[in-house]
């Protein structure tokens, strides 16, 4: 799946505020989302781990993701090492695209365990519902981004 928007503010602050752990769990507050990090920073960078609890579709859940790509501004991938999901892997990109916006684009694949049952459940359930949780993660994100955008513009 992929989700793309446009934010008005320079990549690198949208890169910087994608890879804050606490930023993302403001964006899913909803889900009373935590996020915990091996290293105990706040802002992820490669190699790091962090830990996910919430509760999405009545049940509880349990993931940990590593960054396994990073290239500041323009990308960077997290995957899961231990969770719900066989496999998951969340690329996450940043154009420049001139007059300080940004194209943000998402592309997630999950996979779910229990074979053929699971990719009927990954297509009818968990793909719908990770996308609207990555527009609404988008949608944050553009606000603070925008924001912070225009405090440094005012102070030009």
């Amino acid at each position: 799946m992929e989700v793309v928007s446009v934010v008005n503010a320079a990549p690198g602050t949208v890169f910087d505020l994608e890879l804050d752990v606490d930023v993302h769990a403001a964006s899913l507050a909803g889900s009373r989302e935590t996020a915990t990090t091996a290293a105990g920073r706040r802002r992820l960078g490669l190699g790091d781990e962090v830990t996910f609890r919430a509760r999405h579709l009545g049940v509880w859940w349990r993931m940990t993701s590593r960054i396994t790509a990073y290239d500041r501004p323009r990308r960077f991938v997290d995957e899961q090492t231990r969770g719900p999901f066989r496999s998951m892997r969340h690329e996450h990109c940043f154009e420049n695209l001139g007059d300080g916006r940004t194209r943000m684009t998402d592309r997630m694949t999950v996979r779910a365990p229990l074979g053929a049952l699971g990719a009927v459940v990954t297509r009818i359930v968990l793909t719908p519902y990770l996308k609207r949780l990555l527009k609404k993660r988008s949608v944050h994100i553009a606000h603070l981004a925008e924001a912070a955008h225009s405090r440094i513009r005012a102070k030009e």
